[in-house]
Order: C-alpha cells, then structure tokens, then sequence
C-alpha cells in the first residue's frame, strides 16, 4: 500500500457521485484526504483538474482521475479486496447497472429540484419504475445486489437509497418500493462505509441544499 501514491479525493458535501467513490475508499480501507469545495464558486485551481467541471476528481498523486465510474474502476484495479466479479460476463453486468444508477439519480434530482407539480410527479413516477425494474435482476435471498458479497455496484445505488430515506421521513414521494429492494436499501444504509461515507450533519446540509433548490417536493 505504501508503494501506491497519495489520493485527494476532490468533493461537493452533497453529492452522490462523490459518496459512491468515499464508500470504495473505506471498504478497501484506503487512506485518503476528502477536500470540499463549493461547487457555485470553485476555486481557480479546480478549473484545471475538472474538465467537466464536476465532482469527484480524484488526484492520484499529482495526476487528476475525473468521473465517478472511471474513479471506481481505477480503485477496484488498484486496491484490495476486488469489489467487482472476476467473471468477464458479470462484471460487465454489473457496470451496466452502475450507468442504470446514475440515470435513477439523475432522475432523482430532477424530482427533487422540479418547480411544479406535474415535473415533480413526472420524475417521481420514473424512479418509481426504474426502481421496480431493479427488482427483477436482485439476488433473490441476500442482502447485496449479487448476494452475499458487497459489490461495487452496491456502492453507487446506497447514496441513491440515503437521499430517498431523508426525504421521505419529510414527505412520502409514493414510490411504492418493493420489499426486496427495500431490504437491500436497509442493508446498504446498514453498512459501517456507508454510515461513515457523509459528513457528521449531512442531513441537515442535504435539507439545507434542497430548500435553496426551492422545489415542489417542499410546497
């Protein structure tokens, strides 16, 4: 591990993309920094390092990795224990249902930063199936996503699950999630990464971010 470069990983305290690539580090138990920034007044530096202008940049030494799935990728080849299958056929499987991820939090965003009533039930009603469409590729009787063993690919949905729980504990968004998905929910949310993968306050700072968003979901 010592032979391995220093890692800074760049982040915005809120954001998903982020805390997927935290909850890597802490299960491979990798030491690295966590620097915030504001995402509406980055530092000039960070215009550099960011292409795209998003988070997580992750700086491997002095070299800048950008995109949560390719950060992902770079510390499941780099750091033990092996988060992804060995099976070339799964693995790729379970890539996919990274990217279908990123689509539901994508979509997540937008049901809760919509204006009005018909946006919010718009997005609310498509996360509501991409999440039943999940039921249908679950491992039937484990807690994790392929069964036993705690993936990568759980560590993309787990910030999805946390955003829905801290919502609906202030409004139920009628998502009907089936019981086997609410159980792997229950699981990740669980998990010591996870729990140790936000700042202490992040549900006030979470609820903070989406009253300054001014969406329908707080009318």
């Amino acid at each position: 591990m010592s032979a391995n470069p220093s890692l800074e990983l760049i982040s915005f305290k809120v954001c998903p993309f982020v805390q997927r690539s935290v909850i890597a580090l802490l299960e491979k138990q990798v030491d690295f920094k966590l620097t915030h920034i504001d995402l509406s007044d980055p530092p000039e530096w960070f215009k550099g390092i960011s292409p795209l202008g998003k988070v997580p940049v992750l700086k491997v030494g002095e070299q800048p990795v950008f995109e949560s799935a390719v950060i992902l990728e770079y510390l499941d080849e780099v750091y033990a224990p092996k988060l992804h299958p060995d099976d070339a056929l799964e693995k790729a499987t379970h890539r996919a249902w990274v990217e279908f991820c990123s689509e539901l939090i994508t979509t997540q965003f937008k049901m809760l930063s919509a204006k009005d009533k018909d946006a919010f039930e718009e997005n609310r009603n498509s996360l509501k199936e991409g999440l039943k469409r999940l039921e249908d590729v679950l491992a039937e009787e484990a807690p994790f996503f392929a069964g036993e063993k705690f993936s990568l690919v759980d560590t993309v949905y787990a910030p999805l699950f946390m955003r829905i729980k801290i919502v609906e504990a202030m409004r139920p968004l009628a998502l009907d999630i089936p019981e086997r998905i609410q159980m792997w929910s229950d699981a990740l949310l669980a998990r010591e990464s996870v729990q140790n993968s936000v700042v202490d306050d992040f549900e006030s700072i979470f609820m903070a971010f989406l009253k300054k968003l001014d969406g329908y979901v707080l009318k």
